[in-house]
Protein backbone atom coordinates (compact mmCIF):
# COMPACT_ATOMS: atom_id res chain seq x y z
CA UNK A 1 0.00 0.00 0.00
CA UNK A 2 1.39 3.46 -1.00
CA UNK A 3 -0.77 6.30 0.33
CA UNK A 4 -0.40 10.65 0.96
CA UNK A 5 -0.96 12.09 3.87
CA UNK A 6 -1.13 15.85 5.15
CA UNK A 7 -0.12 16.36 8.76
CA UNK A 8 -0.88 19.24 10.48
CA UNK A 9 1.12 19.89 13.47
CA UNK A 10 -0.86 22.92 14.46
CA UNK A 11 -0.33 24.91 18.14
CA UNK A 12 0.09 24.28 21.81
CA UNK A 13 0.61 20.33 22.10
CA UNK A 14 -0.69 19.80 18.39
CA UNK A 15 3.14 18.94 17.24
CA UNK A 16 3.76 17.04 20.26
CA UNK A 17 0.62 14.06 19.60
CA UNK A 18 1.36 14.13 16.06
CA UNK A 19 5.24 13.10 16.29
CA UNK A 20 3.45 10.50 17.93
CA UNK A 21 1.18 9.66 15.57
CA UNK A 22 3.81 9.56 12.96
CA UNK A 23 6.09 6.98 15.17
CA UNK A 24 3.08 4.97 15.38
CA UNK A 25 2.51 5.26 11.78
CA UNK A 26 6.11 4.63 10.63
CA UNK A 27 6.21 1.36 12.62
CA UNK A 28 2.77 0.08 10.74
CA UNK A 29 4.68 0.69 7.90
CA UNK A 30 7.98 -1.49 9.13
CA UNK A 31 6.17 -4.20 10.42
CA UNK A 32 3.51 -4.18 7.42
CA UNK A 33 5.70 -3.10 4.39
CA UNK A 34 3.39 0.19 3.47
CA UNK A 35 4.89 3.45 1.88
CA UNK A 36 3.11 6.80 3.10
CA UNK A 37 4.51 10.21 1.86
CA UNK A 38 4.15 12.58 4.84
CA UNK A 39 3.58 15.91 3.61
CA UNK A 40 3.71 18.68 6.56
CA UNK A 41 1.40 21.92 6.25
CA UNK A 42 1.03 24.85 8.13
CA UNK A 43 -2.21 25.01 10.27
CA UNK A 44 -3.65 27.34 12.27
CA UNK A 45 -1.97 29.66 14.89
CA UNK A 46 1.08 28.51 13.77
CA UNK A 47 0.39 29.72 10.06
CA UNK A 48 -1.27 33.23 11.53
CA UNK A 49 1.99 33.57 12.48
CA UNK A 50 3.87 33.18 9.18
CA UNK A 51 1.38 33.94 6.51
CA UNK A 52 -1.37 35.93 8.42
CA UNK A 53 -4.10 33.27 7.37
CA UNK A 54 -4.60 30.47 9.30
CA UNK A 55 -4.42 27.66 6.24
CA UNK A 56 -2.68 28.72 3.57
CA UNK A 57 -3.27 28.17 -0.31
CA UNK A 58 0.22 26.43 -0.05
CA UNK A 59 -1.14 23.84 3.12
CA UNK A 60 -4.88 23.77 1.33
CA UNK A 61 -2.98 22.28 -1.95
CA UNK A 62 -1.11 19.56 -0.11
CA UNK A 63 -4.73 18.62 1.25
CA UNK A 64 -6.00 18.04 -2.24
CA UNK A 65 -3.26 16.26 -3.42
CA UNK A 66 -3.51 13.65 -0.38
CA UNK A 67 -5.62 10.53 0.74
CA UNK A 68 -6.15 11.84 4.65
CA UNK A 69 -5.22 14.67 6.70
CA UNK A 70 -3.78 14.27 10.13
CA UNK A 71 -4.27 16.89 12.33
CA UNK A 72 -3.04 17.50 15.52
CA UNK A 73 -4.60 20.73 17.31
CA UNK A 74 -4.76 24.39 16.40
CA UNK A 75 -5.92 27.83 19.07
CA UNK A 76 -4.68 29.70 21.63
CA UNK A 77 -5.01 32.79 23.40
CA UNK A 78 -2.91 34.30 21.37
CA UNK A 79 -4.84 34.06 18.28
CA UNK A 80 -8.91 33.73 19.19
CA UNK A 81 -11.08 32.13 16.97
CA UNK A 82 -9.35 32.77 14.13
CA UNK A 83 -6.81 30.29 13.53
CA UNK A 84 -10.15 27.82 13.97
CA UNK A 85 -11.29 29.10 10.85
CA UNK A 86 -8.57 26.54 8.99
CA UNK A 87 -10.25 23.42 10.29
CA UNK A 88 -13.81 25.11 9.34
CA UNK A 89 -12.66 25.66 5.68
CA UNK A 90 -11.42 21.98 5.18
CA UNK A 91 -14.27 20.67 6.39
CA UNK A 92 -16.43 23.07 3.67
CA UNK A 93 -13.77 22.29 1.30
CA UNK A 94 -14.14 19.04 0.89
CA UNK A 95 -17.27 18.29 2.11
CA UNK A 96 -16.40 16.70 5.38
CA UNK A 97 -20.36 15.77 6.44
CA UNK A 98 -19.85 12.47 8.39
CA UNK A 99 -18.06 13.17 11.92
CA UNK A 100 -17.38 9.68 13.74
CA UNK A 101 -16.69 10.43 17.38
CA UNK A 102 -15.93 6.55 19.27
CA UNK A 103 -16.04 5.93 23.00
CA UNK A 104 -14.27 3.03 23.92
CA UNK A 105 -13.55 2.34 27.72
CA UNK A 106 -10.56 -0.27 27.24
CA UNK A 107 -10.09 -3.58 29.65
CA UNK A 108 -8.66 -1.82 32.96
CA UNK A 109 -9.58 1.60 32.66
CA UNK A 110 -13.17 1.46 34.42
CA UNK A 111 -12.12 3.54 36.94
CA UNK A 112 -10.82 6.63 35.30
CA UNK A 113 -14.23 7.61 34.31
CA UNK A 114 -16.33 9.34 36.57
CA UNK A 115 -19.30 7.04 35.84
CA UNK A 116 -19.54 3.80 37.58
CA UNK A 117 -17.60 1.10 36.64
CA UNK A 118 -20.28 -1.55 36.48
CA UNK A 119 -21.75 0.95 33.77
CA UNK A 120 -19.17 2.26 31.63
CA UNK A 121 -17.47 -1.21 31.68
CA UNK A 122 -17.08 -2.82 28.31
CA UNK A 123 -18.29 0.39 26.32
CA UNK A 124 -17.82 0.69 22.63
CA UNK A 125 -20.05 3.02 20.76
CA UNK A 126 -19.72 5.67 18.01
CA UNK A 127 -21.32 9.09 17.64
CA UNK A 128 -21.78 9.69 14.20
CA UNK A 129 -22.22 13.62 13.42
CA UNK A 130 -24.11 15.03 10.39
CA UNK A 131 -21.51 17.63 10.07
CA UNK A 132 -22.19 20.58 7.36
CA UNK A 133 -26.16 20.84 7.56
CA UNK A 134 -28.14 22.27 10.12
CA UNK A 135 -28.60 24.86 12.08
CA UNK A 136 -24.98 25.74 11.93
CA UNK A 137 -25.46 26.45 8.39
CA UNK A 138 -28.35 27.23 7.66
CA UNK A 139 -30.11 30.73 6.43
CA UNK A 140 -31.29 33.14 7.66
CA UNK A 141 -29.02 33.16 10.16
CA UNK A 142 -28.45 36.66 12.13
CA UNK A 143 -29.53 39.31 14.63
CA UNK A 144 -31.77 42.16 14.10
CA UNK A 145 -33.31 45.06 16.61
CA UNK A 146 -36.63 45.92 16.96
CA UNK A 147 -39.12 48.55 18.87
CA UNK A 148 -39.65 45.42 21.24
CA UNK A 149 -36.15 44.49 21.82
CA UNK A 150 -33.30 42.29 20.08
CA UNK A 151 -34.16 39.23 17.84
CA UNK A 152 -31.85 36.48 16.49
CA UNK A 153 -32.62 33.67 14.57
CA UNK A 154 -30.99 30.76 13.36
CA UNK A 155 -32.64 28.32 11.13
CA UNK A 156 -32.31 24.32 11.24
CA UNK A 157 -32.60 23.41 7.21
CA UNK A 158 -31.73 19.49 5.90
CA UNK A 159 -32.52 18.06 2.61
CA UNK A 160 -33.35 14.41 2.30
CA UNK A 161 -29.77 14.12 0.20
CA UNK A 162 -27.88 15.11 3.09
CA UNK A 163 -30.25 13.06 5.80
CA UNK A 164 -29.69 9.63 3.55
CA UNK A 165 -25.64 10.19 3.06
CA UNK A 166 -25.19 10.04 6.72
CA UNK A 167 -27.97 7.52 7.45
CA UNK A 168 -26.12 5.45 5.07
CA UNK A 169 -22.87 5.95 6.27
CA UNK A 170 -24.47 4.79 9.61
CA UNK A 171 -26.25 1.67 8.42
CA UNK A 172 -23.01 0.49 6.51
CA UNK A 173 -20.69 1.90 10.01
CA UNK A 174 -22.93 -0.86 12.19
CA UNK A 175 -22.75 -3.66 9.88
CA UNK A 176 -18.92 -3.60 10.49
CA UNK A 177 -19.29 -4.11 14.32
CA UNK A 178 -22.00 -5.01 16.11
CA UNK A 179 -25.27 -4.47 13.57
CA UNK A 180 -27.53 -1.44 15.71
CA UNK A 181 -28.10 1.80 14.91
CA UNK A 182 -30.17 4.29 16.51
CA UNK A 183 -31.40 7.66 15.23
CA UNK A 184 -31.81 10.50 18.15
CA UNK A 185 -34.22 13.16 16.90
CA UNK A 186 -36.87 15.41 18.49
CA UNK A 187 -39.29 14.99 16.31
CA UNK A 188 -42.09 15.16 18.54
CA UNK A 189 -41.30 18.68 17.83
CA UNK A 190 -39.14 19.29 14.72
CA UNK A 191 -40.18 19.24 10.86
CA UNK A 192 -36.67 18.59 10.46
CA UNK A 193 -36.39 15.60 12.67
CA UNK A 194 -39.71 14.31 11.10
CA UNK A 195 -37.47 13.94 7.90
CA UNK A 196 -34.87 12.21 9.40
CA UNK A 197 -37.31 9.76 10.95
CA UNK A 198 -39.23 8.92 7.40
CA UNK A 199 -35.76 8.47 5.61
CA UNK A 200 -34.48 6.12 8.13
CA UNK A 201 -37.73 4.33 7.72
CA UNK A 202 -37.58 3.91 3.80
CA UNK A 203 -33.74 2.99 4.25
CA UNK A 204 -34.28 0.60 6.41
CA UNK A 205 -35.72 -2.18 4.79
CA UNK A 206 -32.48 -2.06 2.38
CA UNK A 207 -30.62 -3.19 5.79
CA UNK A 208 -32.16 -6.19 6.80
CA UNK A 209 -29.08 -7.27 9.13
CA UNK A 210 -29.23 -4.13 11.19
CA UNK A 211 -31.32 -3.67 14.14
CA UNK A 212 -32.28 0.18 13.96
CA UNK A 213 -34.33 2.04 16.93
CA UNK A 214 -35.72 5.73 17.42
CA UNK A 215 -34.96 7.76 20.34
CA UNK A 216 -35.41 11.48 21.16
CA UNK A 217 -31.90 13.46 21.59
CA UNK A 218 -33.01 13.98 25.43
CA UNK A 219 -33.71 10.33 26.26
CA UNK A 220 -30.72 9.49 24.08
CA UNK A 221 -28.63 11.91 26.38
CA UNK A 222 -30.08 9.86 29.57
CA UNK A 223 -29.45 6.22 28.89
CA UNK A 224 -26.08 7.22 27.56
CA UNK A 225 -25.24 7.84 31.01
CA UNK A 226 -27.25 5.14 32.28
CA UNK A 227 -26.86 2.45 30.67
CA UNK A 228 -24.36 3.06 27.45
CA UNK A 229 -23.47 -0.49 26.54
CA UNK A 230 -26.78 -0.52 24.83
CA UNK A 231 -25.68 1.70 21.79
CA UNK A 232 -23.02 0.36 19.15
CA UNK A 233 -23.78 3.37 16.53
CA UNK A 234 -25.90 6.62 17.31
CA UNK A 235 -26.66 9.05 14.30
CA UNK A 236 -27.97 12.18 14.37
CA UNK A 237 -28.23 15.73 12.78
CA UNK A 238 -24.98 18.43 13.20
CA UNK A 239 -26.89 19.99 16.77
CA UNK A 240 -27.66 17.20 18.70
CA UNK A 241 -24.39 15.42 17.91
CA UNK A 242 -22.39 18.25 18.81
CA UNK A 243 -23.78 18.28 22.07
CA UNK A 244 -24.31 14.20 22.71
CA UNK A 245 -20.72 13.74 21.56
CA UNK A 246 -19.68 15.72 24.53
CA UNK A 247 -21.87 13.71 26.48
CA UNK A 248 -20.49 10.56 25.61
CA UNK A 249 -16.70 11.58 25.84
CA UNK A 250 -16.99 11.83 29.65
CA UNK A 251 -17.80 7.18 29.66
CA UNK A 252 -13.98 6.93 28.29
CA UNK A 253 -12.25 9.18 31.43
CA UNK A 254 -9.70 11.35 29.61
CA UNK A 255 -10.39 13.56 26.01
CA UNK A 256 -6.86 12.13 25.60
CA UNK A 257 -8.43 9.24 25.50
CA UNK A 258 -10.73 10.20 22.23
CA UNK A 259 -10.18 10.22 18.25
CA UNK A 260 -12.43 11.26 15.48
CA UNK A 261 -12.94 11.37 12.18
CA UNK A 262 -14.86 13.45 9.69
CA UNK A 263 -15.08 11.90 6.40
CA UNK A 264 -16.75 12.55 2.85
CA UNK A 265 -17.70 9.77 0.48
CA UNK A 266 -20.08 7.25 -0.18
CA UNK A 267 -18.96 4.43 2.00
CA UNK A 268 -16.96 3.28 5.06
CA UNK A 269 -15.11 0.43 3.25
CA UNK A 270 -11.73 2.17 2.58
CA UNK A 271 -13.11 4.64 0.55
CA UNK A 272 -13.74 8.17 2.31
CA UNK A 273 -11.31 10.96 2.62
CA UNK A 274 -10.40 12.02 6.09
CA UNK A 275 -9.56 14.54 8.33
CA UNK A 276 -8.48 12.54 11.60
CA UNK A 277 -7.87 14.42 14.86
CA UNK A 278 -8.30 13.88 18.52
CA UNK A 279 -11.24 15.35 20.14
CA UNK A 280 -9.47 17.84 22.66
CA UNK A 281 -7.98 21.19 21.98
CA UNK A 282 -4.43 22.52 21.97
CA UNK A 283 -4.03 22.88 25.39
CA UNK A 284 -1.14 25.53 25.52
CA UNK A 285 -0.81 24.99 29.16
CA UNK A 286 0.84 21.68 28.73
CA UNK A 287 2.96 22.57 25.70
CA UNK A 288 6.16 21.93 25.65
CA UNK A 289 5.96 19.27 28.85
CA UNK A 290 5.72 15.82 27.62
CA UNK A 291 2.46 15.55 29.49
CA UNK A 292 -0.31 15.15 27.18
CA UNK A 293 -1.17 12.19 26.17
CA UNK A 294 -1.08 11.02 22.69
CA UNK A 295 -4.02 8.00 22.33
CA UNK A 296 -6.50 10.09 20.96
CA UNK A 297 -3.99 11.00 18.11
CA UNK A 298 -2.56 7.61 17.53
CA UNK A 299 -6.24 5.96 17.77
CA UNK A 300 -6.78 8.66 14.66
CA UNK A 301 -4.25 7.15 12.94
CA UNK A 302 -5.89 3.70 13.55
CA UNK A 303 -9.18 5.35 12.23
CA UNK A 304 -7.20 7.15 9.22
CA UNK A 305 -5.81 3.36 8.07
CA UNK A 306 -8.81 1.92 8.57
CA UNK A 307 -11.51 4.20 6.96
CA UNK A 308 -9.38 6.06 3.98
CA UNK A 309 -7.08 3.26 3.47
CA UNK A 310 -9.22 -0.15 4.25
CA UNK A 311 -6.22 -1.50 6.13
CA UNK A 312 -8.59 -3.46 8.65
CA UNK A 313 -5.65 -5.67 10.29
CA UNK A 314 -3.13 -2.73 10.54
CA UNK A 315 -5.88 -0.03 12.29
CA UNK A 316 -6.35 -3.34 14.72
CA UNK A 317 -3.09 -4.26 15.51
CA UNK A 318 -2.55 -0.89 16.88
CA UNK A 319 -5.38 -0.57 18.73
CA UNK A 320 -4.45 -3.87 20.19
CA UNK A 321 -0.87 -2.62 20.72
CA UNK A 322 -2.48 0.54 22.85
CA UNK A 323 -4.71 -2.24 25.21
CA UNK A 324 -1.28 -4.13 25.80
CA UNK A 325 0.57 -0.96 26.44
CA UNK A 326 -2.41 0.42 29.00
CA UNK A 327 -2.03 -2.76 31.21
CA UNK A 328 1.17 -1.30 32.30
CA UNK A 329 1.90 2.15 31.71
CA UNK A 330 -0.67 5.33 31.80
CA UNK A 331 0.15 9.28 30.93
CA UNK A 332 -0.96 11.54 34.15
CA UNK A 333 -4.37 12.05 32.63
CA UNK A 334 -5.61 8.25 32.65
CA UNK A 335 -2.94 7.55 35.75
CA UNK A 336 -4.32 4.66 38.56
CA UNK A 337 -2.12 2.58 41.38
CA UNK A 338 -0.13 -0.41 40.01
CA UNK A 339 0.68 1.54 36.67
CA UNK A 340 3.95 2.88 35.39
CA UNK A 341 3.85 6.80 34.87
CA UNK A 342 5.00 8.20 31.11
CA UNK A 343 4.94 11.05 29.57
CA UNK A 344 4.05 12.23 25.63
CA UNK A 345 7.24 10.64 23.82
CA UNK A 346 7.37 7.55 26.34
CA UNK A 347 3.70 6.23 25.67
CA UNK A 348 4.02 6.26 21.78
CA UNK A 349 7.59 4.37 21.80
CA UNK A 350 5.95 2.03 24.07
CA UNK A 351 2.94 1.71 21.61
CA UNK A 352 5.05 1.61 18.95
CA UNK A 353 7.64 -1.17 20.58
CA UNK A 354 4.20 -3.10 21.23
CA UNK A 355 3.42 -2.59 16.93
CA UNK A 356 6.94 -4.05 16.36
CA UNK A 357 6.44 -7.05 18.73
CA UNK A 358 3.04 -8.47 17.70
Amino acid sequence: MKGKIAVGPGDGIGPEIIAEGVKVIEAVSRKCGHEFQLDYIDIGGAALDKYDTALPDDSLHVCRQSDAILFGAVGGPKWDHRANLAVLKIRTEFGLFANLRPVKVFPGMVNCSPVKPEIVRDVDLIVLRENTGGVYYGQPKKQWQTDKGRMAVDTMVYSEHEIERILRVGFELARTRRKKLTLADKDNVLETSRLWHQVANELRPQYPDIESEHMLADACAMWLMRAPRDFDVIVMANLFGDVLSDEAAILAGSLGMLPSAQLAGSGTGGTMFGFYESSHGSAPTLAGKNVANPIATILSVSMMLRFTFGLIAEADLIDQAIESTLNSYRTEDVMEEGKTKVGTREMGDLIAEAIAAA
